[in-house]
């Protein structure tokens, strides 16, 4: 009896162990399944042969889903209307595609994939994968492959959609604003490599987008483009590098708009440097107007007098080859006040001027009224201008170091377009140590080719400073912020002192840019002297 009562107890105690054992963690579950999904066939076959059917199920051997399938799945050629991949939302162990496109005869086409297909548990990718049939009697196999960089910034955009048209009878420059590509691919990594697989041989037009609608259709008012000026003959053993540049469009008005009582506004795309706006409508003896021009938008402004009782207004607008009418539509609004806006508050440059701009347009200044005083309250002298088209007045004054200056503008120093002057304006702005500043020096070899303009430019590429030369090939860059810089040299082959961007159907390439290959630390109180041997 006492034997038995002992084994009970024993039982029980180490039930309960193992109990309390139990509660005080939960199982790992194994280790953690690194395995990317593996494909196991597909109905009909990859690789399959005159194809004739309208859906294809490829399976795995485990649950998938697809991770950013817009992104990174590519039909090439392109299907419209696109086919329908699934699953998008519950995991299967298939990825089914409906063919809702009428399929070209003989061709080959490529569903890839990229790194979209993952498992449902742990979302390892399989990598770029791809399903490959043809209409026809064989597979392509002929590739091309390349690199897309940015023709002018450093850092270049990324996901690039590049393109193939088969040049036939029916092809014509034009044809990528109108219709998809033949062959379609993306560039993969931070090298913006490309490579479009399974193509036939052929002559093909090669161009590369930064599709923003991801239309395959060029749409130069939001697109980047690519391109080569020539054909390619495909197969070609023939690595293809690609300058992706923004075109600037031809001008164009957009229709106007009533902004304030005596203030229309003009939208345009293109340049407007040399935009002329003539008033078709009746005007009054007394009648005078001024054009400015926006400093962030495509806008011009176009201020009037007298008030005129009208419901709409006629214009003429025209810049260079283009010409055209426009009616403005009146409405009672309220009349502008003065406003001001300064280029530059707290800290000021060594080399930079300070800037005084304007909502209406200024047309008078008395520098009587204006005064610059130094800490001391010395008076600091200056000299000053109007820019009409920036609507800008501009001080010029010669800065100390470690120095602060008080710029007062007194009433009536400065007379808007309609006859108003400003209320007193102030502003404090002081200078740094030069030793606040680094230098930089840059020692170019082997220019081949003049004239160059050399440009120091942050990270997000944004000019800095700028220095151009017909000859010379030391440049240096003084009074800089310390930070990380790119350097970036310019070749300015029509002479026009800025780069020209490219444009497609005139077959114009941008001009070349190369940049110094490193990031640039500039230091306070530092002098960085670097030597760059030019390539091109």
């Amino acid at each position: 009896m006492i034997k038995a009562f002992q084994y009970l107890f024993f039982v029980a105690l180490v039930s309960g162990c193992i109990i309390a054992c139990a509660k005080q963690g939960s199982p790992t579950g194994g280790p953690v399944d690194v395995e990317p999904p593996e494909f196991v066939n597909a109905n009909p076959e990859n690789f399959t042969t005159n194809f004739d059917k309208d859906e294809i199920r490829i399976y795995f051997d485990e649950y998938i889903k697809l991770e950013k399938p817009q992104r990174q799945i590519i039909v090439s050629p392109p299907m419209e209307p696109k086919t329908m991949i699934t699953p998008l939302g519950t995991p299967r162990k298939y990825i089914k595609i409906e063919i809702l496109d009428t399929l070209q005869e003989n061709t080959t086409y490529t569903v890839n994939f990229g790194q979209s297909i993952v498992d449902n548990n742990e979302g390892n990718p399989m990598p770029f994968f791809k399903y490959v049939f043809s209409t026809g009697s064989y597979i392509d196999s002929l590739s091309v492959s390349g690199s897309v960089k940015s023709a002018l910034q450093k850092i270049p955009d990324d996901f690039i959609s590049v393109m193939l048209y088969e040049i036939d009878s029916t092809y014509s420059d034009s044809i990528v604003y109108n219709e998809v590509p033949t062959y379609i691919s993306y560039t993969n990594d931070s090298l913006n490599v490309f490579q479009i697989e399974n193509i036939k041989e052929g002559t093909y037009k090669l161009i590369a987008l930064k599709d923003q609608n991801r239309n395959y259709k060029f749409d130069p008012e939001q697109d980047k483009i690519a391109f080569l000026e020539k054909p390619i003959q495909v197969p070609v053993d023939t690595v293809f590098r690609l300058k992706l540049f923004k075109e600037i469009l031809d001008f164009e008005a957009a229709r106007p708009k009533h902004a304030t009582k005596q203030h229309l506004i003009f939208g345009y795309q293109g340049i407007a440097d040399s935009a002329k706006i003539e008033l078709l409508s009746e005007k009054p003896s007394d009648y005078e107007h001024r054009i400015i021009k926006d400093a962030e938008k495509d806008t011009l402004h176009y201020f009037f007098k007298p008030e005129m009782e009208r419901d709409s207004l006629l214009f003429e607008i025209s810049n260079e080859n283009y010409r055209d009418t426009l009616t403005v539509f009146l409405r009672e609004l309220e009349k502008d006040s003065l406003q001001f806006k300064a280029s530059s508050t707290g800290t000021i440059g060594f080399d930079e001027n300070f800037e005084l701009s304007a909502n209406i347009p200024i047309v008078e200044q008395d520098t009587s009224l204006i005064s610059i005083l130094d800490r001391d309250s010395l008076s600091v002298a200056f000299s000053s201008k109007i820019q009409p088209y920036e609507n800008d007045l501009v001080l010029e004054f010669e800065k100390g170091e470690a120095q602060t200056y008080q710029i007062t503008i007194l009433p009536g120093a400065i007379t808007d377009f309609f006859g108003k002057v400003n209320d007193t304006l102030s502003y404090r702005l002081r200078t740094k140590n030069i030793s606040d500043y680094g230098i930089l020096s840059m020692n170019l070899q082997n220019v081949k080719n003049f004239p160059i303009i050399v440009q120091l430019v942050d990270l997000e590429g944004e000019i800095v400073q700028e220095l151009q030369s017909g000859s010379e090939t030391v440049f240096n860059f003084t009074n800089i912020e310390p930070g990380e810089y790119f350097v970036r040299i310019i070749f300015d082959k029509n002479e026009n002192g800025f780069w020209d961007t490219g444009n497609y159907l005139k077959n114009r390439q941008p001009e070349t840019v190369t940049y110094f290959p490193d990031t640039l630390q500039v230091r306070a109180n530092w002098d960085v002297s670097e030597r760059f041997i030019l390539k091109e």
